[in-house]
């Protein structure tokens, strides 16, 4: 019976891994979308979030059938628990990336769009705490998790300094109004997956220490 539960805690373990690459290959063509104003990229991972919504909704059998047919010890408990809390922020980042997949094809008709440098620097550092989050959870590495977390502050302050500059832009040039709205979107929409990317960083020091952050 054991080695039946540990082969589906192995099938779990290698869900989430699956589902970590499917967020990031979302954030990635997001990115390309957004900033080299890649139409195809952004039609295409509108499309890719119905694969991660798939992706979760298997995960979520699995676990429920780990709790209601198996007698998992504290440890694996953690696992299984933390699991069903990581996929969903994992497929809220889909979301997120689609949503700023929308926004560019929007956007790639709009002329004489304002530079944002603070939104591929924003863009850039969600990709990298997602990343790390999805590697901390493979290497159950608890440091690494940490250091995701910490993260989080700089993601708060690009964002605040992004709606700055947009309203900056705003009051020097009225017709950048429309536009600057549909970055702040972008912007925020980054600064969530941030916030995601914390919470599966803290999900994954609470499978490995018990603690809840």
């Amino acid at each position: 019976m054991r080695n039946y539960f540990d082969k589906q805690l192995n099938e779990l373990n290698g869900g989430l891994i699956t589902m970590g690459h499917m967020i990031e290959q979302a954030i990635e063509y997001a990115i390309e979308a957004i900033v080299h104003h890649d139409v195809e990229k952004a039609k295409s991972n509108v499309e890719y979030d119905d694969e991660i919504d798939h992706q979760m909704r298997d995960i979520e059998g699995l676990c429920m059938k780990l709790l209601m047919k198996q007698q998992p010890v504290a440890s694996d408990l953690r696992l299984v628990s933390s699991a069903l809390r990581m996929v969903a922020d994992m497929e809220r980042i889909g979301d997120h990336a689609a949503d700023i997949s929308e926004i560019s094809i929007y956007l790639s008709d709009a002329k004489d769009l304002p530079e944002m440098e603070v939104i591929k620097k924003m863009a850039a550092e969600s990709m990298v705490m997602v990343v790390d989050a999805i590697q901390a959870f493979v290497n159950r590495d608890i440091e690494l998790a940490e250091e995701v977390s910490r993260k989080d502050d700089t993601m708060d302050a690009l964002f605040i300094e992004a709606k700055q500059t947009l309203i900056r832009l705003i009051q020097e040039k009225s017709s950048y109004t429309e536009a600057a709205s549909d970055l702040l979107l972008v912007a925020k929409y980054f600064e969530r997956i941030g916030d995601h990317a914390e919470n599966i960083a803290n999900w994954v020091i609470f499978t490995i220490s018990g603690e809840r952050r």
